[in-house]
């Protein structure tokens, strides 16, 4: 009977603990983004004027320090695009990159192997698979 006890003591601790990345970063509360409040966000940052192609636009400043930042606008170039982030875990990052709200490509980026992998969606198929160094 003890055991039980424990074991769902220690599971209940586990499934909470793993709540609280999400709450610590958005200074203790626990929210849940919406396509409504990114779609919001994104139409604030389309309204700022973009920069040169030497440059990061605004938009794409969380990213631009991720590894395969830097070959996804090698290849797809640097146009007023929107990185919409669909799976981050420990294995792999899915991009899809929209223009004018319209889904242009999808990134595959596999962690553990640094292999990146660029499709693009309207017809295109894929456009890029190595692995980054």
């Amino acid at each position: 009977m003890y055991k039980y006890m424990i074991a769902l003591i220690a599971a209940a601790t586990m499934l909470t603990a793993c709540n609280n990345d999400k709450a610590d970063e958005n200074g203790g509360k626990s929210v849940q983004t919406t396509d409504e409040n990114q779609t919001q966000t994104e139409n604030e940052e389309q309204k700022q004027p973009s920069q040169t192609d030497t440059q990061t636009s605004p938009k794409h400043e969380k990213w631009s320090s991720l590894p395969e930042y830097d070959k996804i606008i090698e290849q797809i170039g640097n146009e007023d695009y929107t990185f919409n982030k669909e799976t981050d875990n420990d294995g792999k990052r899915v991009f899809l990159i929209e223009l004018n709200g319209e889904k242009q490509y999808k990134t595959v980026f596999v962690k553990n192997t640094n292999r990146l992998k660029i499709i693009k969606i309207n017809g295109g198929g894929e456009v890029y698979d190595e692995i980054l160094k």
